[in-house]
């Protein structure tokens, strides 16, 4: 088995990290990586918002629901969905700028900035880095179109807190790769296979104590009534199409 592979496989989140700034040639190493990414049709349509001031972060912090990792980390690393560079170039070559204004080409764009991220990540855990995820990027999307003075047609889809690890915690129990896996077609799951699928997961001693904690009787009512509520969803999906509107993608 390769470097790549066992650096994949060997994947976990980082919450926190040592007092440790990165080096700007690491850094510049990362972004390179993050942007020699798969893109459609090479149009780049995405950019990267580097932080590195501990003021800025801390502003951002409610945003972020004031998670200890959005001021912890010693770098944030917040990705773009941006088609406001590519209609610039459309502009000063008296082409068309509004053939992107739609929700085709903000399909596009997110497909480029998750892939940067991707190989960002990658890039970082290579060079003994460690990085989590920031699911609130989106939830609040509104406000970091405010905080990070987005102008139209740019859109934040990812944000990633990244540092040199101050834990190991263990590796995340996942599902068999055969749950995510299809053969030619899509085959559906019959309840015999869900069963099958989430024994595993469901027997894992991290379940048995998030249950007993929640008081719940399966994990995927800690998802439903817990962690993602119907409620919330549907709150944060009317900002995100708001937003979207108002970044002229809708």
């Amino acid at each position: 088995m390769n470097e790549t592979i066992q650096l994949l496989l060997k994947h976990r989140s980082i919450r926190h990290y040592r007092d440790e700034k990165i080096a700007p040639d690491t850094l510049a190493l990362i972004l390179r990586a993050a942007c020699n990414g798969s893109t459609l049709g090479n149009m780049q349509l995405f950019s990267i918002i580097v932080t590195e001031d501990k003021k800025l972060m801390e502003a951002s912090a409610p945003l972020h629901f004031n998670q200890p990792i959005a001021t912890n980390a010693p770098l944030m690393l917040t990705f773009c969905a941006d088609l406001h560079r590519f209609n610039k170039y459309c502009e000063y070559r008296d082409a068309d700028t509004t053939s992107y204004d739609n929700l085709q080409a903000y399909q596009w764009a997110v497909t480029d900035a998750i892939i940067a991220a991707q190989n960002a990540c990658v890039a970082a855990e290579s060079l003994g880095l460690g990085f989590c995820w920031l699911g609130t990027i989106t939830y609040n999307c509104d406000k970091f179109v405010e905080f990070f003075k987005l102008p139209a047609n740019v859109m934040p889809v990812a944000c990633i807190a990244m540092g040199y690890p101050d834990e190991k915690p263990e590796l995340t129990d996942k599902l068999p790769v055969t749950a995510m896996v299809h053969r030619d077609f899509y085959h559906d799951y019959d309840e015999e296979r869900i069963n099958q699928l989430w024994k595993e997961k469901e027997a894992h001693p991290n379940t048995i104590a998030l249950l007993k904690e929640n008081q719940l009787e399966n994990l995927a009512k800690i998802f439903t009534e817990r962690r993602y509520v119907k409620q919330d969803n549907e709150h944060f999906s009317e900002i995100l199409k708001q937003t979207l509107e108002k970044q002229r993608f809708l």
